[in-house]
């Protein structure tokens, strides 16, 4: 379902089963994705910096105190005339906004689903602060310039080359001492774009809106923000996925 958008109809194809009792199994799916997601989705060690960081000088010492980055998204969403307009974003189109925290092994240790697609990141990120989104004392997460730099979140100056494309081939090295600090934070806090357009990749459910209800809708960015960390751990070969037992 999550891989190729089926349809119930699609399902009952494929595994050759009634349409009822994949109403039954999914709805079961869902209502257990929060639990899977305080299982899967952990916050990362704090004890030692990151290997990433660490090994390069680059990074280390000035980001050995990062856990890793942040970013928002938006994924597309269906709903009723009724209740659409808090969903239109910018763009015109119907979304929700979510956020997500990453580590540099590329694994997702936060999301947050389901504001209205009119919602801004910064208004995402200080809800899930406020509820269940905690940073320790002396760390902090990598974000763009589009939040607030604080203790706990530090963004890249603004007005000066930023993106890694404008320190690429045929670029200028950094210029300044912003140039400079922009260029690593750039690259650190790529590895959660990077996250994002794989996930995208993997789960194309995440490119258009579905007929569930809108609480389900929600609730799909965190389930395949499951699926991938297990993924992530085992090494990212899906051919396991064809030899579980069924139960």
């Amino acid at each position: 379902m999550v891989s190729h958008n089926a349809s119930y109809e699609d399902l009952q194809l494929e595994f050759q089963d009634s349409g009822q009792t994949f109403q039954e199994y999914i709805s079961e799916f869902f209502n257990i994705i929060p639990f899977l997601a305080s299982r899967f989705l952990k916050p990362p060690s704090i004890d030692e910096p990151h290997p990433r960081i660490s090994t390069d000088p680059r990074f280390y010492p000035y980001f050995q105190n990062c856990l890793g980055a942040i970013d928002g998204s938006h994924v597309p969403i269906t709903a009723t005339h009724g209740i659409a307009a808090p969903f239109r974003n910018r763009k015109g189109t119907l979304s929700h906004n979510i956020m997500i925290a990453c580590d540099f092994d590329l694994r997702f240790t936060f999301i947050s689903c389901g504001w209205e697609g009119s919602a801004t990141d910064a208004r995402v990120l200080q809800f899930a602060m406020m509820t269940k989104f905690r940073v320790p004392e002396g760390k902090f997460y990598l974000v763009d310039g589009g939040y607030a730099n604080t203790q706990s979140f530090l963004a890249p100056y603004r007005g000066v080359r930023y993106h890694l494309k404008e320190f690429g081939h045929g670029h200028a090295r950094p210029q300044n001492h912003m140039e400079l600090f922009n260029h690593p934070h750039a690259i650190l806090r790529n590895h959660v774009e990077r996250s994002l357009v794989i996930l995208k990749k993997r789960f194309p459910i995440l490119h258009v809106g579905t007929l569930h209800t809108i609480e389900k809708q929600v609730k799909l960015p965190a389930a395949v923000a499951v699926l991938h960390n297990i993924i992530k751990m085992h090494n990212e070969d899906e051919t396991w996925l064809d030899n579980q037992p069924i139960t």
